[in-house]
């Protein structure tokens, strides 16, 4: 799983504003009590991380792999969505003071 799909199951899933709280403040014990941030940063892929998320937070199985039917990226009528460092992304949240 690459990163940037990671932070879009994670936005679908919890909302935009929550995804990022559970970013920064969620404690995974299964990965060595580490936020979820922590253990991205330390190394630890993103669907493992994703998975021990979803165990924690009772995503059932059939939510796990995303939405079924999402419109492209750019496409007429999708949502503009911010990658993670971009500016008011999860990562650009994570460095405020």
């Amino acid at each position: 799983m690459r990163l940037s799909h990671f932070y879009t199951l994670l936005e679908d899933e919890f909302g935009q504003a929550y995804a990022g709280s559970l970013a920064r403040d969620h404690v995974l014990t299964a990965l060595g009590n580490r936020t979820v941030l922590a253990a991205l940063e330390d190394g630890v892929p993103p669907r493992t991380v994703w998975e021990a998320l979803c165990v924690d937070m009772d995503v059932p199985a059939e939510r796990r792999l995303g939405r079924s039917i999402r419109p492209a990226h750019g496409a007429q009528g999708a949502p503009a969505r911010k990658g993670p460092d971009a500016p008011g992304g999860l990562l650009d949240a994570q460095h405020e003071g």
